[in-house]
């Protein structure tokens, strides 16, 4: 039986929390499985410093994504080089796993416009900070290459359990239930939308039992499991691309697991939720899992650890040097990117900006 054909009540394992194996390990060589762990690694330590940067007021607002390395990697190294990916705002691991220079990211962060420059051969869509507004463009692409036909490639979409109180996820999968798209609907359903809990965003048992309704598969995996993420994404990508007679292509799939952080660096979530209940999460954790799992089974040992830890530092050490090297952009150029060409609102707005920095100079925007 296809891992996606089961109820999507119930929850698809293969490690448990402490990495002994609970299910069907998938077919992943031992190389792949060690950058599996070097990239949630590196992820990891790369959330940390962007934290830090952000605190010093070296970066602007940051979406922390640690607790979530296990959905983001899991996910991601099951994609072929021919497939797209369209992200959220927190993606940061999946994106770099994509191709994505830690650079871009910074920059992104860092309020500059180059953070949006995708490098050539990386199909990757720049981040979407509106909730949801992501999944029509994802299905869009997904129907485009299927008239095209393009059948070896799918498309996956990124986004968290609070879009899925948004008309843009329903409008998404809808269409692509009717159009039978190639695409993989990946739901992080991290718990809490900002500091909306996941029982206040519906009353179904599941999220993925949603997918029901659009007449496409749904299947809840657990989100701190990379083993698991693979497989059911892997099983949902190559269904997208080569459905068996009677199967649609699209998936939508819940990936159940937690951020250990606040919402973005702007959020204080000691208000909404209480330490015990981090802590619970905290027990999944998704890298000593999959740490425990790769060392029992022979795969990684105290210097293979140490080296990826070594690794990890210089290459988060390298992004942020090279990221705060780059020439600031001019303020003046948030105006140059809404529209192909400025409207006369903005160009009111931006003569109006440039009034104020002429008369104040930049020193006055940056006092207290």
């Amino acid at each position: 039986m296809s891992v996606l054909q089961r109820d999507p009540q119930d929850q698809v394992r293969v490690l448990d929390e402490d990495g002994t194996v609970v299910g069907e390990v998938p077919d992943i060589d031992d190389e792949t499985l060690v950058e599996m762990y070097r990239y949630m690694r590196l992820a990891r330590h790369f959330d940390t410093r962007a934290v830090s940067l952000q605190r010093q007021g070296r970066m602007g607002t940051y979406p922390p994504l640690s607790g979530q390395e296990g959905a983001q990697i899991g996910s991601a190294i099951a994609l072929d080089e021919q497939d797209w990916m369209v992200p959220s705002y927190r993606e940061h691991g999946a994106s770099l796993l994509r191709g994505l220079p830690l650079k871009q990211t910074l920059l992104y962060w860092m309020g500059h416009e180059k953070g949006n420059e995708m490098p050539e051969g990386v199909n990757l869509f720049p981040p979407a900070v509106p909730i949801a507004s992501q999944i029509p463009h994802a299905t869009g692409a997904a129907w485009a290459k299927k008239l095209r036909g393009e059948d070896d490639t799918a498309v996956i979409c990124y986004f968290g359990d609070g879009a899925t109180s948004e008309g843009d996820f329903h409008e998404g999968l809808n269409f692509a239930g009717v159009f039978d798209t190639p695409n993989v609907f990946f739901c992080n359903n991290n718990q809490w939308a900002i500091s909306v809990p996941r029982e206040r965003q519906t009353a179904s048992e599941t999220l993925a039992q949603k997918a029901t309704a659009y007449g496409i598969d749904g299947v809840q995996v657990d989100g701190m499991d990379p083993l698991a993420v693979y497989s059911v994404t892997k099983a949902a990508l190559d269904k997208a691309k080569n459905p068996a007679e009677g199967e649609g292509r699209p998936t939508l799939i819940e990936a159940v697991q937690y951020r250990f952080g606040a919402h973005t660096t702007a959020d204080d979530p000691t208000v909404y939720r209480d330490d015990e209940e981090v802590e619970k999460w905290k027990a999944k954790d998704p890298i000593p899992r999959l740490e425990s799992f790769l060392r029992e089974t022979g795969r990684i040992d105290d210097e293979g650890v140490e080296a990826i830890e070594a690794d990890v530092k210089q290459r988060v050490a390298d992004a942020i040097e090279a990221a705060e090297s780059d020439p600031r952009p001019d303020p003046s150029e948030m105006f140059n990117h809404a529209y192909a060409e400025r409207t006369p609102e903005i160009q009111a707005q931006y003569e109006e900006f440039e009034a104020l920095r002429e008369k104040f100079g930049d020193e006055g925007f940056l006092r207290e």
